[in-house]
């Protein structure tokens, strides 16, 4: 009997066993695992509500009362601004919306992709640092934000850059020896997780719906590097006044940037104010690139030191080796814009300026690098800089940038002028004022690359 009850009890064990897996195994069938839908695990989204609270956890009181401006200090002499009016205004004041009226008639993909927010900066005002990182936040889709990358680039207070990482989604690197901006945005970018990269400023404040038409023109065209018009931030009162949409960056034989009006046959031909508008230079600091297309362009050149012409060097290298760069009317960034720099350049602010462009002349520039040597004599001198990546990209020449980029180059009143000299088979080039007679120009020189 007891063998018998034995048995039994094997038998129901066994059976349950079997009942218990195949429960399992049915379970199981009925899941559909991500990976097997071709889909990515999908992320918690973050309500507004949640999103809300965790920016009003920030103690930015905290924040700014360390290093605030004192009554009988010159407001001006830290930062280069009006220190005292820009901690009088709050992180997430209000903007006016600056755009045409007819950007807020487009759409977007829905599936835009995520991106790396790169922030450089050395001793930067923490009101305007939190200003920047807060107006990012407030005004941009959160599944639109990777992440925010700060890049603190040695500055005196380390806290400057480690505090703001109790705001949400921002991360803080430090370099533990001054590099400058080009070698510290580089290493930003090294680190993003994106697969876009957006380039900010530390003192400035981006308007509303200012990422998708960036996002959206890159998706389009991944060689494309899209760009904001930048409205001016006031650095005596922090007025936000908005900057027209019928510019495009230009420079001089100098290498120094201006903004140029479009010419009144472009305007005329851009029926639409929301379309983009190509540009031969862009003004540095803030635009939108596709990870891939900027580590095959090489990144940076970090032999470049502090700040100073990586904008020209950029600018070429995109265009001639098979990109393009454009201004996007409907995407609005407000930028300070100071009279001098407020930071100590190593070698001083001219030299440092005079090397770097003089590196982008005998990279990019060819023979006419001979006009940015007589615009700037002091550059004269033992002319360096590796063109390897040049020649690996099979980047074209600067010729044909001055023809395809649209761009003006202006040097004062002086023109291009092409001479024949006897025994050798090109022109000769030079700088010589401009003569025109009813509007014609004379024979040998010039006029496609100056006005």
């Amino acid at each position: 009997m007891k063998r018998l009850s034995r048995k039994l009890t094997l038998a129901l064990a066994a059976l349950f066993w079997i009942a218990a897996l195949l429960y399992f195994i049915l379970l199981n069938s009925r899941k559909i695992l991500p990976d097997q839908r071709n889909e990515q695990p999908q992320v918690k989204e973050i309500s507004d509500a949640e999103w809300d609270d965790l920016l009003e956890e920030f103690e930015e009181k905290s924040y700014l009362n360390a290093h605030r401006w004192k009554p009988g200090q010159d407001p001006y002499s830290l930062y280069a601004f009006n220190q005292r009016e820009s901690e009088r205004i709050p992180s997430n004041r209000a903007l006016r919306d600056t755009r045409h009226y007819r950007c807020t008639t487009l759409h977007y993909d829905p599936d835009l992709p995520s991106t790396t927010i790169v922030i450089t900066f050395h001793n930067e005002a923490r009101s305007t640092l939190l200003r920047t990182v807060r107006s990012v936040l407030n005004r941009t889709p959160v599944h639109l934000i990777h992440e925010i990358i700060l890049v603190d680039d040695f500055s005196e207070d380390p806290n400057d850059c480690l505090l703001l990482t109790k705001l949400p989604k921002v991360k803080c690197l430090r370099n533990k020896r001054r590099e400058g901006l080009i070698r510290s945005r580089v290493r930003g970018a090294e680190a993003a997780g994106a697969g876009i990269l957006t380039f900010l400023d530390s003192h400035c404040e981006v308007n509303k719906d200012w990422l998708p038409p960036l996002l959206q023109r890159v998706k389009e065209d991944p060689t494309c590097v899209a760009s904001p018009v930048i409205d001016i931030i006031n650095m005596d009162t922090f007025a936000y006044v908005a900057a027209s949409s019928d510019l495009q960056g230009g420079f001089d034989w100098s290498l120094h940037f201006k903004w140029e009006q479009l010419s009144a046959e472009k305007r005329a031909m851009r029926a639409d104010p929301t379309e983009p508008i190509k540009t031969p230079i862009i003004a540095g600091g803030l635009f939108v690139i596709d990870r891939s297309w900027f580590n095959r362009l090489g990144k940076y050149d970090t032999a470049m030191d502090i700040w100073g012409g990586e904008n020209f060097e950029i600018s070429f290298r995109v265009w001639m080796c098979g990109g393009s760069l454009e201004i996007i009317p409907c995407s609005r960034v407000g930028h300070v814009f100071r009279k001098k720099h407020p930071y100590i350049f190593p070698e001083g602010n001219a030299n440092t300026y005079i090397k770097n462009t003089r590196r982008t002349a005998e990279v990019w520039m060819d023979e006419f690098k001979l006009f940015y040597y007589s615009a700037r004599p002091a550059a004269r001198g033992k002319s360096y800089g590796e063109q390897e990546l040049r020649k690996s990209l099979k980047c074209k020449s600067f010729k044909w940038y001055l023809d395809n980029s649209s761009g003006v180059i202006r040097q004062r009143q002086n023109c291009l002028e092409s001479r024949i000299v006897k025994g050798q088979d090109l022109p000769v080039l030079t700088l010589a004022p401009c003569s025109i007679t009813k509007d014609v120009p004379a024979a040998n020189q010039v006029q496609n690359y100056l006005a």
